[in-house]
């Protein structure tokens, strides 16, 4: 195992963020805050139990278990965001403690043994974890988003009946070696993700 898939989560998470932020960009304040029914979850509520996780994972990530005993996670289903702002902060601060572990993190670190919960994790089990976690609740973001914004939603992947031209546009190009979401990243505007 080489630092190979320390890059490469670290752009996998840092894609997730971006479909997030993307999507967050497209909803009205009102929308952040929508749930379908009283069982269901606001983008807000996701938002903040992703903040609350990150937080208790990411923390001394490798000096202690990663349900930490300050976390409140029954509280993080509460609704008490009440501002873009709010949620904004929320949905960053826990990246950046997310990304300030993964950064922290050296080769020789990756067979180390964590703790979630009192059950062992290699540090590759345990982002591996996250990176299943992360995108489960990020894709239940993004389809909220859809469905609140119905017809003015921008797809964040390739839009409907655009899938030839997206395959003719990336097979027009030379075979390569990459990160596939390295061009991903760097675009900008409406393009195809």
């Amino acid at each position: 195992m080489t630092t190979d898939f320390l890059i490469s989560a670290r752009k996998q998470f840092e894609y997730y963020k971006m479909l997030g932020d993307k999507t967050f960009a497209q909803l009205t304040e009102e929308q952040l805050f929508w749930q379908y029914n009283n069982e269901s979850n606001s983008i807000s509520t996701i938002v903040k139990h992703l903040w609350g996780n990150m937080l208790s994972r990411w923390t001394d990530f490798l000096t202690s278990d990663g349900e930490k005993e300050w976390r409140n996670r029954d509280a993080e289903f509460d609704n008490d965001i009440y501002t873009r702002q709010e949620l904004l902060d929320k949905w960053n601060a826990g990246w950046t403690c997310l990304f300030e572990a993964l950064d922290s993190l050296k080769e020789e670190d990756l067979q180390k043994e964590i703790y979630i919960r009192n059950m062992g994790h290699s540090v590759v089990e345990a982002i591996n974890r996250q990176l299943a976690h992360y995108p489960y609740h990020i894709g239940q973001i993004i389809f909220i988003g859809k469905m609140v914004c119905d017809a003015s939603w921008t797809s964040l992947s390739i839009p409907k009946g655009n899938s030839n031209a997206y395959n003719a546009d990336k097979f027009s190009k030379p075979k390569r070696k990459e990160h596939f979401t390295n061009e991903l990243l760097n675009q900008t505007g409406n393009k195809k993700e």
